[in-house]
């Protein structure tokens, strides 16, 4: 006889895990949540938005990656919950934003009700840390679509800005300062070639050892992804940050410049850089050029905050008090 779970997908899990997260989800809810895990949308009041005289929704969305690989290989779950939740708040602070609420989507082959109880449990761990709701979210098992014992994990963050605060670049001017904000490794970009050279190349697995590195190579990969949010929006409120870029795929390369209005151009000293052993790590097994890395991986470099020369002093402090390791990284040139 054919049912749902002999065609791969159990019905039963599914619940109980629905069952499992929802003292997760109702932690992260303040009073403008008005509703409960398990409605066919979340709802969210503007009523304190709509204060603001000329409120900006700024959303975004995006993946962790195969960085998953990596979790699945450690059976590790709880940090990739707060490596999408971090990403996306580092995104939309590129604006200004600060965040309101985030849905969550969660795939695998076959759902394990404990992994995505950790999974969950990691976002909204990292939601209540930047005042942000938990919503919703998705869970779905495709088995044949996914490898077995493989997951996916996505999620959209939608936040707010008042229009005459909103950092898009524009007023950046030529000697302004950029001040680099530590990562605390990876974070969620560049794991296809870390994996490819580590465990494939180099031979390592995901419990060894290596010269320098104070984790267990897996562990060092799943290092979560930073969220600079509390940090840089208190830094805004005490002075004028012009730009912001959050260094994902690209690196400092491809990311500052997205910010740079025309004709300007980013200098960077490399040598201000204090680069994680993971990344030495990295290049050394891999042989691979200065250049590339410096495309592909953070290096060290999670966020770029862009002040005016006179700032930058009173900015690093502010954040080096504030749980922050910031430092002049850099100015704004003629291009």
């Amino acid at each position: 006889m054919s049912s749902y779970k002999n065609a791969g997908v159990d019905i039963d899990a599914g619940n109980k895990s629905v069952s499992m997260i929802k003292g997760a989800v109702k932690s992260t809810h303040n009073a403008m949540v008005l509703n409960n895990i398990g409605a066919f949308g979340g709802l969210f009041s503007l009523k304190e938005v709509s204060k603001m005289k000329e409120p900006i929704l700024v959303s975004t969305i995006d993946g962790v990656g195969t960085k998953l690989k990596v979790s699945s290989a450690m059976n590790n779950w709880s940090g990739v919950g707060e490596d999408i939740v971090n990403h996306c708040s580092n995104d939309i602070l590129g604006l200004g934003a600060k965040p309101l609420f985030f849905l969550d989507y969660f795939a695998s082959d076959k759902l394990v009700p404990e992994q995505l109880v950790s999974v969950v449990k990691g976002m909204a761990k990292a939601c209540k840390e930047i005042n942000c709701a938990l919503v919703g979210g998705e869970t779905a098992e495709m088995p044949g679509v996914y490898v077995k014992g493989e997951s996916d994990i996505a999620g959209c963050m939608v936040g707010v800005v008042d229009k005459k605060k909103m950092i898009d670049g524009s007023k950046i001017r030529e000697g302004d300062a950029l001040i680099g904000l530590a990562s605390n490794g990876l974070h969620t970009n560049g794991y296809s070639l870390a994996r490819q050279v580590l465990f494939e190349k180099a031979g390592f697995k995901p419990n060894d050892y290596a010269e320098g590195l104070k984790k267990s190579i897996g562990d060092e990969l799943l290092r979560v992804h930073k969220s600079y949010s509390k940090s840089v929006l208190a830094l805004a409120q005490k002075l004028e940050v012009k730009g912001i870029a959050h260094i994902t795929g690209g690196g400092l390369v491809e990311n500052v410049p997205r910010i740079m209005p025309l004709g300007l151009e980013a200098k960077f000293d490399y040598s201000s850089i204090n680069v994680p052993e993971i990344f030495k790590l990295i290049q050394r097994e891999g042989k691979i050029k200065e250049k590339e890395m410096f495309r592909v991986f953070n290096m060290g470099v999670g966020l770029v905050v862009i002040v005016s020369k006179q700032d930058a002093d009173p900015a690093i402090n502010f954040l080096n008090k504030n749980s922050e390791k910031a430092w002049l990284l850099g100015a704004v040139k003629r291009a």
